[in-house]
């Protein structure tokens, strides 16, 4: 099935103006399943141009709040709508599994622009500080003006829906730039939301790789804020980018995060709950729980369960309701995946299960790779180190609750963390020392709206979701008024002749 689409310039759908096409490739057999507009720089400089004057002369910044929630609303009605053609594109340009697509990435991304429409006025409120002085002052959220969301490829349409959502409940244009990747279902958003009728320049959408146009984009002076998810290598270029011209930025740039099994757990939820942590999605998930450190006394038990499922996870085709794990999104990235497997083997490690590709012939076409377990782990390794982005993980163990804290935080990536326990009060009091910037008691991977999500260290700064997530995506403006008797301040009395 062949898929056309374009992308989204000042209200009009578009190719780009070169003519220029790129192959999309299905993951799961390597057939072309698309060919998709490639933006240049002459496209980048209309977006740019669009959102910098929706922003500044447009309508968006001084419509209604009411009529700003009744367009994200008529977004988020009309995702529901298209839920099926979305489920398939995220599943034929990302390989994920249909039901993970259907049940999960869809209905969580149209929730997502409900829940901002339905909040975007009680977060904009002003709100009055008292002072100790004849004065009284007022804080005001506005919006920054043009924003650039720069998406990755494992959650394609999810955290594109987060950002856009976000940024245009507080009042910005956006310009999303989808990986060149898996840009099916941003182009899909960015035709629905043409269709919807937004004020032209609102949204853009374009498509490029980001070595081809990334540097235009982030330097440029009329943006006012980038909100970046992906490498922390990509992160660094994005961060020098940003540096020519001042300007907000939220980046979230991976993980390598740590599960922490306590004895006191209910062994046989944590092994199917963590196996979820970090299979799911084929392990590419910036906050795959990698690193699964198990409490002495039950390391052997939680080990055996958790090999004995992992080696019954059923590979193969996404579309097929029976399958559980399906492929990774390139051959490049199954590469880098194999190459830190022979880094673990030649470090040490043992591989329980996996560790290859697998040898079904229906799969021969696809960039598949076993689910894989690594014992014998030591904190220097590579793969204890650093982000796979691949089903791959480190079972280690602890004796003591400093040890298993000594070995979480060894990481210069801080965004999440697990625990398992049945004793809350431990976990929660555990889970203050673990510098990480969300973590999960007795679950895995359970974002809310309502609750704001973002990293420590390298992981990046800046939040996601909530209210606090929400306020990324304003300026915060002080208004002061002066209240002295008969109106007039010491400042008018200073050099009073």
């Amino acid at each position: 099935m062949s898929l056309e689409y374009q992308m989204l310039i000042n209200g009009r759908l578009c190719d780009g103006s070169s003519g220029r096409k790129a192959d999309i490739i299905n993951p799961a057999n390597g057939q072309i399943i698309s060919q998709v507009p490639v933006a240049d720089k002459e496209d980048v400089e209309l977006a740019l141009q669009a959102g910098r004057c929706a922003s500044d002369k447009g309508e968006w910044p001084k419509i209604s709040l009411a009529r700003r929630k009744e367009y994200l609303l008529k977004i988020s009605k009309a995702i529901l709508e298209n839920a099926a053609e979305f489920a398939q594109l995220e599943t034929q340009n990302a390989g994920k599994p249909l039901k993970e697509s259907t049940f999960m990435d869809i209905p969580s991304s149209a929730k997502t622009f409900e829940y901002f429409a339905n909040n975007l006025e009680r977060y904009l409120k002003g709100k009055k500080i008292e002072l100790e002085a004849s004065a009284e002052s007022f804080l005001y959220p506005q919006a920054r003006g043009v924003v650039v969301l720069i998406v990755p490829w494992n959650y394609p349409l999810l955290i594109a829906c987060w950002k856009m959502a976000q940024a245009l409940a507080a009042g910005n244009t956006v310009i999303l730039k989808p990986s060149s990747l898996t840009p099916l279902s941003a182009l899909k958003l960015g035709a629905v939301i043409e269709k919807i009728g937004l004020p032209k320049g609102v949204v853009n959408v374009v498509n490029a790789p980001g070595a081809e146009i990334g540097k235009n984009l982030c330097s440029d002076a009329r943006v006012d804020m980038i909100s970046f998810t992906g490498s922390k290598e990509v992160g660094r270029q994005i961060m020098s980018f940003a540096s020519k011209n001042i300007k907000k930025l939220i980046m979230e740039l991976g993980g390598k995060s740590a599960s922490i099994i306590l004895a006191d757990c209910d062994v046989e939820t944590a092994v199917t709950g963590s196996l979820c942590s970090i299979f799911l999605n084929q392990g590419q998930m910036c906050t795959a729980m990698s690193r699964i450190l198990i409490e002495k006394k039950i390391y052997e038990k939680f080990k055996e369960k958790f090999v004995e499922k992992a080696k019954r996870i059923k590979l193969g085709d996404p579309f097929n309701p029976e399958t559980q794990m399906g492929p990774l999104i390139s051959y490049p990235q199954r590469a880098r995946v194999i190459s830190y497997i022979e880094d673990g083997r030649r470090e040490g490690a043992k591989v329980l299960c996996g560790g290859k590709i697998p040898e079904e012939p229906k799969l021969k076409n696809g960039f598949f790779f076993e689910p894989t377990v690594f014992a014998n782990i030591r904190p220097e390794m590579k793969i204890f180190q650093e982000e796979i982005f691949g089903p791959v993980v480190c079972l280690g163990e602890f004796s003591s609750i400093s040890e298993a804290v000594k070995l979480a935080n060894n990481s210069s990536f801080g965004l999440a963390s697990s625990i398992w326990s049945r004793d809350l009060e431990k976990a929660k009091k555990l889970s203050m020392q673990i510098n990480a910037g969300t973590i999960w008691i007795n679950t895995y991977g359970m974002f809310y709206n309502e609750a704001p999500c973002g990293g420590f260290k390298g992981s990046g700064f800046g939040k996601e979701l909530g209210r606090e997530g929400f306020l990324e995506y304003t300026r915060l403006k002080h208004v002061n008024c002066d209240l002295s008797e008969g109106g007039k301040p010491l400042v008018s009395q200073w050099y009073a002749f």
